[in-house]
Formats: structure tokens, C-alpha cells, sequence
């Protein structure tokens, strides 16, 4: 068998930035990933325990059936999510009641339809399958020149540096948002302590208009 894939090493750019860059320009490829919606604080909300239960249950069942089916082993990516409100303030003020999430796992592109579909089945099949299970799909996200930087610390202190993302390195450089807001979560809040926290804040960027 193959050597274990880890993505967090092969797409080091994307995954495994450091503080010491700083707030940076990078471009991101289109790439697969399990999704799944919803929406409401993600601290007060059973659905959102629920949905990524049912993510991290699916992408470990694929990493397990692609390593038997077709002898392809991987390190399963971190929790990835998309966060946006209506209303931009809201986000700003992390009023979380008003937030809508899309929870992701990367897939590899070796994976296809075909052992989604049976692997799916079989998780669903088991005596305690994820009750979100049925929630979840497979789609490609296409993001291109983002605006990334990597945050260390809790969660609810991620203000400051999304706002010197918005509000002084775009208008620098010309640009304005494109996309939702993405946070990649490198650590396990399980087993490190907020402070410790690692996560990749990034936001797809373009042109403003009338600037070259």
C-alpha cells in the first residue's frame, strides 16, 4: 500500500500557514468536500452537534473504504467551515443566533460518486447512525485569490483580526470580499486549550472595481 496521504503537508499553503506571514494573498483551487447546512449558534444549537457528527462519521468511513476498496490511505482533513449573517454587522458582532454555517471535510479527488454512495449506505445501515447522515452532499468549492491568516487563540477572539482583514489589508490592496467567511480549525478544541487554538481564517477575494 501507498504511502498515508496528509493534506495538511502536501497543501502546506492552504493548511499550514504561521503567524509569523502575517496577513497574506493565496490561491486556492477548486476542491471536494463533504458539506452539510445550517444555521443558529453553533454553541446553543443541537443541529449543529448533530451535522458535525454526521461530517466526521462519513469522512472516516470514506477514509476507511478508500484504504480497503482501493488501497489509498489518507489522514482525514480538519473541520472546515463557511460562516456568513444577512447582515454583515451581525457577523461583526458575533450575534450567532443570526449566523448560517456550511460544516466541511475535504475529499480527496480520487474518491468518487460510486463509493459515496455505498459508503453512505453502510454508515446509514449501522444500529447508531448519525441522525444528520442524510443532510450531507458532496460539492465543489471554488474560492481562487483568498485573503488568509492564521489566528491563534479562542474562537470569540477572532474580531480583531478579521476586521484588520476587512478593514485595512483589502481596501490596501485594492480588493473586497467575494465569498463567505472560511475558518479551518487545525486543532482539536477537545484537546487543546483555547489559547492554544489554531485556525485559519480566510476570505475569497477580488478587484475592486475601477482599481487595476
Amino acid at each position: 500500500m501507498a504511502d498515508k496521504i496528509d493534506f495538511r503537508k502536501r497543501l502546506k499553503p492552504l493548511y499550514g500557514p504561521t503567524r509569523r506571514q502575517g496577513i497574506h494573498l493565496v490561491t486556492v483551487p477548486p476542491m471536494r468536500y463533504l458539506m452539510v447546512d445550517g444555521a443558529g449558534d453553533p454553541n446553543t444549537e443541537s443541529a449543529y452537534g448533530a451535522a458535525v457528527e454526521a461530517l466526521y462519521g462519513l469522512a472516516y468511513a470514506l477514509k476507511f473504504a478508500s484504504s480497503r476498496q482501493l488501497g489509498r490511505d489518507y489522514v482525514v482533513p480538519p473541520l472546515e467551515g463557511l460562516w456568513w449573517a444577512s447582515d454583515w454587522a451581525d457577523f461583526q458582532r458575533r450575534d450567532k443566533a443570526s449566523w448560517h454555517w456550511t460544516m466541511m471535510i475535504m475529499l480527496p479527488e480520487w474518491i468518487g460518486p460510486a463509493l459515496v454512495a455505498r459508503t453512505i449506505e453502510a454508515v446509514g445501515a449501522k444500529k447508531k447512525a448519525p441522525a444528520a447522515l442524510a443532510a450531507l452532499r458532496v460539492d465543489v468549492l471554488e474560492e481562487g485569490r483568498c485573503v488568509q491568516a492564521l489566528h491563534i487563540g479562542p474562537y470569540d477572539a477572532e474580531g480583531p483580526l478579521i476586521a484588520r482583514m476587512h478593514d485595512a489589508f483589502m481596501p490596501a490592496h485594492g480588493l473586497v470580499p467575494s465569498g463567505k467567511h472560511h475558518e479551518i480549525y487545525l486543532s482539536d478544541p477537545r484537546r487543546s486549550v483555547p489559547d492554544k487554538l489554531r485556525t485559519v481564517l480566510r476570505q475569497p477575494v477580488m478587484q475592486k472595481a475601477g482599481i487595476a
